[in-house]
């Protein structure tokens, strides 16, 4: 029997936790150069002053109300501002397009977008005439908006300056109670890599029971004090349950990070013990590792590969194995104490895990953070699922898996390989659109559109059902394995492998750019530009040797026959990757279809 959730709503859990411990620290920002707090008791107060501010504008339980926002702390507390009123967050991601936000609006018919600063107005000032239903834009940051888009600032709507009186408090406590369970919570819609985006509704029973069940599979890694650096976008729904309803649950405290680029910086300043991220943040920081190590004498090389090395058959034996090994820990003390709390401390020195998802970590790379003390716990869902379906944790590890379920939560394999869902955090369908939503499901099964397998209760996932390679020889080819292959070369960046319904596959390499400058000025290769560079004879031959090595430990099918360099990254800005840096291939096959079926016109394709 399932046990039900002990909070009516997010906002209900938000109450009970000022209840219990109302001076514990929920927030920590940045403004005017310096680190301000919010209690969860401070915390509370100012949503109910946002949603006080709300309902003069008469947002109504069940209206939509839209963050155009990075993070901060206005953007939590404006959606329990709107969540205190029984209303619906509709999420959007600060990198969208206005053409982007205009369709979100206008499925939603949001009245009121909460906005991060002038540039995200702009962007709603060029789709005014579109969107007929926007009444008013609520902005943390203060400027001067135009008529014809009417802007208040968050303070203003918040009448700061008055707090909540006791009668107003009880009023929007009163319309807290009344909300349920079973209610909407929140609209995300999905990045998706191509068509138009559809609208998941997920109430919050969803959103909780993913919390509660998550926060439980993890329990032995938390204690209590978890300090966590924010920083993937709160529109994802993995650090919106994870990263901030998960960590409010466990009456965590949740610090924002200045931005993507001073993460380094705000480690060692913030000494976090949780951090919340898609694998992209993960192989950066392994490869930057990995070019310092490069760059050490050879002693001090020596040294870190080998402390890695102990690290590695440290974890399989006290994690996978679950064995008691005297003097492996022994050597393992020795390592930790040269070279592995070194490279700790470089992460603020209190990092107890990190969680993972939103596209497949690469094994080596996970092996290598656990083997230095760095557990990356990952694990799998996605935004129609609230979103996490099974994780790993210190009690059940297998590499190359997503782990195993989490209570109440079903997996089976249809006999296509396609792994479909059932469990409390699956959402009730895509907002007005009830045929997608019957597409979705296959006799009360979710359908993920992921491909995998199920081995002693570990899930693996091998791929997107959709994003699988048909070769013409009919060989069905799973094409992000081989990417992460070839992005753990160190000379590669990103990689884009095609070949449905060709002779073979070819790819895209973007190179690592600091890596092949170096390699040029030691060669002494002269070039006009990056453009000029990469079709360099030298350059070619380099990367023809590396994709050669990478081939060897590729099944003959899998092997790349033809590549071309790119001389810059695929972007979000592009269009090229999702707000969560998925690749959108369809949009990256156009962009470069004619340097893709120029690999092939040798071959009479």
């Amino acid at each position: 029997m399932m046990q039900e959730i002990p909070f009516r709503s997010i906002t209900d859990l938000l109450r009970q936790n000022v209840a219990k411990f109302p001076g514990k620290l929920a927030l920590k920002y940045r403004k005017l150069g310096k680190f301000v707090t919010l209690s969860y008791e401070e915390f509370y107060h100012r949503a109910l002053m946002a949603s006080r501010g709300l309902q003069k504008c008469k947002v109504a339980a069940g209206d939509r109300v839209a963050i155009l926002s990075e993070n901060r702390a206005g953007w939590v507390i404006a959606d329990m501002g709107i969540l205190s009123l029984g209303a619906v967050t509709v999420p959007i991601y600060p990198t969208n397009t206005p053409e982007q936000i205009e369709y979100m609006l206008n499925h939603s018919q949001a009245r009121i977008v909460f906005v991060s600063s002038k540039f995200q107005y702009a962007k709603l000032l060029k789709i005014r005439q579109s969107v007929p239903a926007l009444e008013l834009v609520v902005s943390f940051e203060r400027f001067l908006g135009e008529p014809e888009l009417p802007v208040c600032t968050f303070y203003q709507l918040s009448e700061i300056d008055s707090p909540i009186t006791n009668e107003e408090r009880e009023q929007l406590e009163a319309g807290i109670d009344r909300i349920s369970s079973d209610d909407l919570l929140t609209l995300i819609y999905t990045s998706g890599t191509t068509g138009v985006p559809k609208g998941v509704m997920l109430s919050h029973r969803n959103i909780m029971f993913d919390a509660m069940l998550t926060s439980r599979k993890i329990s032995s890694a938390l204690d209590g004090n978890e300090v966590l650096l924010s920083f993937l976008p709160m529109s994802h729904v993995f650090e919106r349950t994870v990263g901030y309803y998960m960590s409010m649950m466990n009456a965590s405290l949740i610090v924002f990070a200045d931005s993507i680029e001073k993460i380094p910086e705000n480690m060692l300043e913030v000494k976090p013990s949780v951090i919340v991220s898609v694998p992209r943040l993960f192989e950066k920081i392994y490869s930057r590792i990995h070019e310092n190590v490069h760059q050490m004498p050879v002693v001090k090389r020596q040294l870190f590969h080998w402390a890695v090395s102990v690290g590695k058959r440290y974890v399989e034996q006290r994690y996978i194995l679950k064995k008691n090994a005297p003097f492996l820990t022994f050597k393992h003390r020795i390592a930790d104490i040269l070279v592995l709390s070194k490279l700790r401390e470089r992460f603020g020195g209190n990092m107890k895990f990190c969680s993972s998802g939103g596209a497949p970590l690469d094994k080596t790379i996970n092996e290598f953070f656990w083997s230095i003390g760095l557990p990356i716990f990952e694990g799998y869902g996605l935004t129609e699922t609230s979103p996490v379906l099974c994780t790993n944790t210190l009690d059940e590890l297998r590499f190359g898996s997503v782990g195993t379920a989490l209570e109440y939560t079903e997996f089976k394999t249809a006999p296509d390989g396609e792994i479909l869902v059932k469990g409390p955090q699956v959402m009730s369908g895509y907002y007005n659109d009830p045929v997608a939503t019957a597409e979705a499901f296959e006799d009360g099964w979710f359908k993920t559109g992921d491909v995998g397998h199920i081995d002693q209760g570990f899930i693996f996932i091998t791929d997107r059902k959709k994003e699988l390679i048909i070769t013409a020889g009919g060989k069905n080819i799973a094409p992000q394995p081989i990417e992460n292959e070839l992005k753990m070369d160190k000379y590669i960046t990103s990689a884009f492998v095609y070949g449905d319904r060709k002779p073979y596959l070819t790819a895209l390499i973007v190179p690592n750019l600091e890596r092949l400058l170096e390699y040029a000025r030691e060669k002494h290769v002269d070039y006009y530009d990056l453009n000029d560079l990469v079709i360099h004879e030298p350059v070619q031959k380099l990367f023809a040797q590396r994709i050669a090595d990478i081939n060897r430990k590729l099944a003959q099918y899998e092997t790349i026959k033809k590549f071309v360099l790119l001389p810059r990254d695929f972007s979000v800005d592009e269009g090229e990757l999702t707000a969560t840096l998925k690749l959108r291939r369809k949009v990256i096959y156009e962009k470069h279809k004619e340097k893709i079926e120029g690999m092939y016109i040798e071959n009479g394709n």
